[in-house]
């Protein structure tokens, strides 16, 4: 299991190392859950301690209170250089999307704000495949026009760690190192390196966070599971989906697709 994680480390760091070799202005974006966590630690790894890029967080004022005070503890412990990019309301959405989508969509909209306003050409994600059916189809270097549109049927093939690195002008990339890890995976090599978490993971009152998003769309579901070793052991016989706190994902068949292709996360 361990030469698996090595594995899984070498690749993620090559495709941050190949990213900033390559893309001339970078930022990644933070959420501050698990996967964002442990590709930060990544980058750590990748730039001998110091990320040499910013770190964003894209903010909508919903966050749990204790993600908040994670990120601000992290940010000062690690010497992150963070922006905080406030989404725009809510009314501003596309009022043709669901309203639990709607809530959701801000972050998109923050995102084509943040590559307006400063102009990234590439922009790390914390995203695996395995999450979710839409995410599978992901490639590592991740084309999309500057509003964030993604064609899923016009993506670089990628084969045997080559990656496409350079885009014509009004062309941002999404950059995603993690694409090839499993939720086990992250919660594996989170314990090997003792990664900080964000405590709502773990059970309280037979509830816990599987995935974390913002207060008003986001909710725990039943576990016990109070340590890793807890949520390793929980993740190998449950059936239950990571996105199942995801109200969103509920809502309409489409509604993950749709935000997905002019720019979702």
């Amino acid at each position: 299991m361990s030469a698996d994680l090595d594995q899984l480390e070498n690749q993620s760091i090559y495709i941050l190392r190949e990213a900033y070799n390559r893309i001339d202005k970078l930022a990644m974006l933070w959420s501050i859950g698990k996967d964002s966590n442990a590709l930060l630690w990544l980058c750590r790894k990748a730039f001998f301690g110091r990320i040499p890029f910013p770190v964003v967080q894209l903010d909508t004022a919903m966050e749990l209170p204790e993600v908040y005070e994670f990120r601000d503890r992290i940010t000062k412990e690690w010497d992150l250089d963070l922006k905080v990019e406030q989404c725009p309301p809510e009314e501003e959405m596309d009022q043709t999307l669901p309203p639990l989508t709607r809530a959701a969509a801000r972050k998109t909209e923050g995102l084509k704000n943040l590559l307006r306003d400063h102009a990234y050409q590439g922009v790390m994600v914390g995203i695996r495949r395995d999450e979710q059916a839409t995410r599978a189809k992901e490639r590592v270097f991740s084309p999309r026009s500057l509003e964030g549109d993604w064609d899923v049927k016009d993506q670089p093939a990628e084969f045997w760690d080559h990656y496409k690195t350079r885009f014509p002008e009004g062309v941002h990339v999404r950059i995603h190192p993690l694409l090839a890890w499993t939720e086990l995976d992250i919660w594996r090599y989170s314990q090997r390196e003792g990664i900080p978490i964000v405590p709502l993971y773990f059970a309280r009152d037979g509830k816990r966070y599987r995935s974390l998003g913002e207060k008003n769309i986001t909710f725990p579901v039943d576990s016990t599971a109070s340590t890793i070793d807890e949520i390793i052991a929980e993740l190998q016989v449950t059936r239950v989906p990571e996105r199942a706190g995801r109200a969103m994902d509920n809502e309409s068949e489409d509604s993950f697709e749709r935000l997905r292709s002019v720019g979702y996360m």
